[in-house]
């Protein structure tokens, strides 16, 4: 008994003890990196090797220290959504409803490119409709906590929202679409004849300080597997920001090349990246002169139509539905790119 309430006060005070370090190291990221940058290794100003440091020496550690609060408290936030819990939130939802809910539960519900089969199993199973799953499994991918983070931390929070925003009318509409179209014969029959059962639905009411285990948890688990992917896309993007000149993205990702969005999404479709990779990339895109609509659309592109996760629902999909997944999707995304090019 002692043991778990020390636990639980360790697991309580660590968290206000680190929150004000991880605000101090953040207010002070800038002075820190120009001190490195300019008067401990003493690089020449305004180089572009000396830019491309720069870049990468504040980015970095900025999208860690970002990613590692985010995570932490959206891990907590997760404890309360489990696929099983969610799955049963989606049974016997109406059309366009049921597609709204399916794409709110998709933002804070884990997901992954191998979860696509388990997911779609389970959701059909307990007969929630093709259309509303489609709004789940595009939804989870696309909008994120690493995405939402990363855009936030380069973009601020207007851009953020807007990501937000767009990704979720892209999901509900798709997803309503294709369960308008009645596509349910271009299923593998094998799946309607699966039976999952209701194992692994629990109702055990879970700690605080189990939940704060957990947001740690997440944190260490996230954290650990997309640094990497972090570090390659800011250093990219560092290159791209000290080397590439403004005017060569602006020739053919500019808001007045009209065939900048569809190029984009086609060039995106076929990569695979998660947000952590390519949201670095797309930052400096923008700074070099692609307008905001064509970097979302092949942003969008890249995550929510990720060509892992389009090859493992081959399985459980037959063609047709596979491209009338990705075609209306695609078209969604295309739409946004342009809407937002004209606006901003």
């Amino acid at each position: 008994m002692d043991i778990t309430i020390n636990k639980m006060k360790k697991n309580i005070i660590i968290p206000v003890v680190l929150l004000p370090v991880w605000f101090i190291l953040y207010h002070y990221l800038q002075p820190l990196t120009d001190w490195l940058v300019d008067s401990v290794l003493r690089l020449p100003a305004g180089s572009h090797l000396t830019e491309s440091i720069r870049f990468f020496i504040f980015e970095f550690p900025k999208v860690l220290l970002l990613l590692t609060l985010i995570i932490f408290f959206v891990g907590i936030i997760r404890t309360f959504f489990t696929p099983e819990r969610t799955r049963k939130a989606l049974e016997g939802k109406k059309t366009f409803t049921g597609n709204v809910l399916a794409s709110l539960l998709g933002i804070v519900t884990p997901f992954c490119s191998c979860s696509a089969i388990p997911l779609f199993l389970g959701f059909v199973e307990s007969g929630v409709p093709l259309g509303i799953t489609f709004s789940f499994l595009i939804s989870a991918p696309m909008i994120n906590e690493v995405a939402v983070i990363l855009l936030y931390g380069m973009f601020g929070w207007k851009t953020a929202l807007i990501y937000i925003v767009t990704g979720l009318v892209i999901a509900i509409v798709a997803g309503w679409v294709i369960g308008l179209l009645k596509l349910e014969k271009w299923v593998e029959p094998w799946v309607y004849e699966t039976k999952l059962g209701n194992a692994g639905i629990s109702e055990e009411k879970v700690s605080f300080s189990r939940r704060i285990d957990m947001g740690f948890s997440a944190v260490r688990e996230i954290v650990s597997k997309v640094w990497i992917y972090v570090a390659i896309g800011i250093a990219v993007g560092a290159g791209a920001h000290g080397y590439v000149p403004a005017e060569f993205m602006a020739s053919f990702m500019g808001k007045d090349v009209w065939y900048a969005v569809p190029l984009s999404v086609l060039i995106g479709i076929p990569l695979y990246s998660n947000a952590a990779g390519i949201i670095p990339i797309v930052s400096v895109l923008i700074e070099k002169g692609a307008s905001l609509g064509t970097a979302l659309a092949f942003m969008m592109a890249v995550i929510g139509l990720s060509l892992p996760e389009t090859i493992i629902l081959r399985k459980v999909l037959k063609l047709p539905l596979i491209f009338t997944f990705v075609g209306v999707v695609a078209s969604g995304i295309l739409i946004v790119g342009y809407l937002f090019n004209l606006i901003f």
